[in-house]
């Protein structure tokens, strides 16, 4: 038998981008014929697909780590590396992802639904796209950006239209099992059901779907039993439906008292639940006990308001009254639900005034500077190149950062970190009127990439020169 595994926390890790290349492309009579280094690949993807064939998320609670491939480097002679290969988690309907604080992060509903849990790396540049006018011979290229990484909670919500609540025993499963083609495990005694189980009814025109949530008792809603775990699949329901005992053996159980019970359980739990439509089952009408019971409450129960049916699961007496009548408050429920995407992606946007980083300095006197740009280029640097370190200060003063730390009252010789504290380049900081790179000379210029002359025009230099040789002796002969 299949487990069912509803709550997983998961760590996913996105691939890296390949290293980007530094070549200089050669061939015969031609040795130095310009930069040819390629792209590194870019790391695969981490991404959540619902597949409806999947019910569980079992697979993860057994193989919580899961990382994507990472791009390949890049070669000289203009060849870009390969892209990672993308990893497609496939997840059930109705699953939410949260991060380890408990913000959601997505709430996927929807066959083919996709979320992006874990970004790939880029990769890193190589000579030959670094190259420029100004920079015609780049002798570095940039590092790939190691893939995202992320801890979420992948929590299941069931999806369905219509739910069955109520106490261990009162015959939910056996009316499932009669209202649709569910097949549910069936035994008289308290939490037979371990599992959520879901059926699809036809009444009519009308195709709605029923959720059998397992048993609730007092306290649910604060841990006690089974309920606290399968309350959040009632959330979606747009419908509950309180399946009551008649013909319980317990002498402290009546209907109106497991109602009352259920209800403070819903209320408790919050979420809206207690004002969903409702409608009230009276079930075991079977058993003469039973029925004199359901008789005796009904008018009672009519009167709070509630649609009340008298059934039996087990005789099939009641039932086409029953799924007619849901069929038609689906209905209302499904029209009265305003339009929008069942999927909700949650999406945080930059400020318009956002500089692209920070600039803070600590109380051990220490700058740190935080932002996505300046963290990322760091990364991408080759420090033990002087030229790639160059081009990583120019990047940073034409970002401004330069500019921020002097505002920020940082003098010649004080520490910047560029980074979190787990990962930060730390240096100390020389303030310049130029961009660091600039110091180092015309980065990129070298005479030896230059264009060779064609023979013709050798030959003509070298007959220039002998003239101007045989000119200079006429001028000093004597004769």
């Amino acid at each position: 038998m299949t487990t069912f595994v509803d709550r997983v926390e998961l760590h996913v890790a996105a691939g890296s981008g390949g290293h980007g290349c530094a070549s200089v492309h050669r061939e015969k009579f031609k040795p130095l014929g310009g930069p040819d280094g390629g792209n590194g690949g870019r790391g695969g993807d981490v991404i959540l697909v619902v597949d409806q064939s999947v019910t569980t998320l079992l697979d993860y609670h057994h193989s919580p780590h899961r990382k994507a491939t990472s791009g390949r480097p890049g070669e000289g002679g203009n060849r870009s590396g390969k892209d990672g290969q993308d990893l497609i988690l496939p997840v059930p309907d109705g699953t939410v992802v949260q991060d380890k604080d408990g913000n959601v992060l997505a709430d996927l509903v929807g066959q083919g639904t996709t979320y992006v849990a874990a970004e790939g790396g880029r990769g890193g540049l190589g000579n030959a796209a670094l190259s420029s006018a100004r920079r015609k011979a780049p002798g570095f290229a940039l590092l790939g950006v190691p893939g995202g990484m992320q801890d979420i909670v992948l929590e299941l919500k069931t999806v369905a239209d219509v739910a069955l609540v109520g106490y261990p025993s009162a015959g939910k499963s056996s009316l499932i099992s009669v209202l649709s083609a569910a097949k549910p495990k069936i035994a008289d005694y308290p939490f037979t059901t371990l599992v959520p189980n879901l059926g699809v009814v036809t009444a009519g025109s009308m195709v709605y779907t029923i959720a059998d949530v397992p048993g609730l008792i007092p306290g649910a809603s604060q841990g006690k039993g089974l309920g606290l775990e399968f309350l959040r699949h009632v959330e979606r329901c747009e419908v509950l439906v309180h399946v009551l005992d008649t013909a319980t053996l317990e002498s402290d159980r009546d209907p109106v008292s497991d109602l009352d019970m259920i209800e403070e359980e819903l209320k408790q739990y919050g979420g809206g639940l207690d004002r969903r439509p409702r409608m009230v089952v009276l079930n075991k009408i079977d058993v003469p006990d039973g029925k004199d019971l359901a008789e005796m409450v009904r008018p009672d129960l009519e009167a709070r308001g509630y649609q009340v049916f008298a059934i039996s699961a087990v005789a099939h007496i009641g039932l086409k009254e029953l799924s007619f009548a849901l069929a038609e408050v689906v209905g209302q429920a499904r029209a009265a639900k305003p339009k929008e995407e069942a999927t909700r992606i949650v999406i945080r946007p930059k400020a318009v005034d956002d500089a692209g980083f920070t600039v803070v300095r600590e109380d051990d006197g220490l700058y740190r500077v935080r932002g996505e740009k300046p963290e990322r280029w760091v990364r991408q640097t080759d420090f033990s190149n002087d030229e790639a370190v160059g081009y990583l200060a120019d990047r940073l003063a034409r970002l401004g950062i330069e500019a921020s730390l002097m505002k920020a009252g940082a003098r010649t010789g004080d520490g910047v970190a560029i980074g979190p504290e787990e990962n930060a380049v730390v240096f100390d900081w020389e303030p310049t009127v130029m961009a660091g790179a600039e110091m180092l000379g015309r980065r990129g210029e070298d005479h030896r990439f230059d264009a060779p002359r064609p023979a013709s025009q050798r030959r003509r230099d070298k007959q220039a020169e002998r003239d101007e040789s045989d000119q200079e002796f006429d001028d000093f002969n004597p004769f």
